[in-house]
């Protein structure tokens, strides 16, 4: 079965016209929750944090409310894909990135590009995969 998520703990930005977008924020299929790209739009005020590191942090939460909503956790998301707006904040981009998953055992696989983002202000977005969170009780995590 494939299942549309939709959460308000992340921005679902419709256009100046109104209307929504084309997309779901993530779908749920099998055990794996695909998500939309989330930008640095914060759900609450609605205003995008003109320091990097804030808009990836953003970017991250908005990322993780929606695997939430899917029935998921952040430690299992399994794979990011990033798209910068300019190459020179990769450094930043990496040290931010580490420190949000810092507490979890595993860092996800990622792809990281640099793109020509649409929205204004915008520099960074990521798109992800995270598994479910198993209901067998067996471990979630095997050593590499």
């Amino acid at each position: 079965m494939i299942e549309g998520i939709h959460t308000e703990n992340a921005p679902f930005v419709r256009f100046p016209d109104g209307t929504e977008p084309p997309l779901s924020q993530g779908i749920r299929v099998g055990d794996l929750v695909f998500t939309s790209g989330q930008g640095p739009l914060d759900p609450a005020t609605h205003e995008i944090p003109d320091d990097f590191g804030d808009q990836v942090r953003q970017v991250l939460r908005n990322l993780v409310a929606v695997v939430v909503a899917a029935g998921s956790r952040k430690n299992l998301i399994v794979k990011c894909t990033c798209y910068l707006s300019d190459r020179r904040d990769f450094a930043r981009f990496n040290v931010v990135y580490r420190e949000f998953f810092a507490d979890c055992p595993l860092l996800p696989a990622r792809t990281t590009v640099v793109a020509h983002l649409v929205r204004d202000g915008v520099r960074v977005e990521i798109d992800g995969v995270a598994a479910l969170a198993p209901v067998t009780g067996k471990p979630e995590f095997a050593a590499p």
